[in-house]
């Protein structure tokens, strides 16, 4: 099994070949003495019901699972709140605009990226929308529809995280 930093071979501070395994998370750098832990990525997800019950599934545009179904969310940006992160990827993603959230759950996930897996800590929210009417699909989705619950399958979805907590989703509705 490879090192989480497999593809770091090279300390980034002074080039030394000597970036070696410190432990399952982290690299060190013999020759400066640089040191390197890979902590998770902080991501979100959004449930969005529209007032018939319906759950917002969009696809996904791009790899990794391109053409599966997925929530409407992604990746922090570098000082964003979790907050702010949902707020802006379901604008970016559905033009919708969040008005009222709450946390459903937590879970740690791989994402393939460029040939690297990121570990990131997915977070999980339950969202209401002010105006469902101006749903628009744009940046990392394909398409979005509004799902009746019963009709929503957790193996159509192409994230290990997003099925899991989907799964957790239906089963407390």
């Amino acid at each position: 099994m490879l090192h989480v930093l497999d593809k770091f071979r090279y300390c980034p501070v002074c080039g030394s070949s000597h970036f070696e395994e410190q432990d399952e998370k982290s690299k060190l750098c013999k020759a400066c003495g640089f040191e390197y832990y890979l902590n998770p990525s902080a991501a979100v997800a959004a449930f969005i019901l529209n007032e018939r019950g319906e759950l917002l599934v969009t696809t996904r545009k791009k790899e990794p699972g391109k053409g599966t179904c997925d929530l409407p969310g992604g990746f922090c940006d570098i000082g964003e709140t979790i907050y702010e992160a949902l707020c802006r990827e379901v604008k970016e993603e559905t033009n919708l605009e969040i008005s009222d959230v709450e946390f459903f759950c937590s879970l740690p996930n791989k994402y393939r990226y460029s040939g690297f897996d990121v570990p990131t800590l997915d977070s999980f929210f339950v969202c209401k929308v002010a105006d469902t009417s101006v749903l628009s699909v744009s940046d990392d989705v394909s398409a979005a529809r509004w799902l009746p619950l019963d009709e929503v399958h957790t193996e159509e979805f192409g994230l290990r995280s997003i099925r899991q907590a989907l799964f957790d989703f239906l089963q407390r509705r």
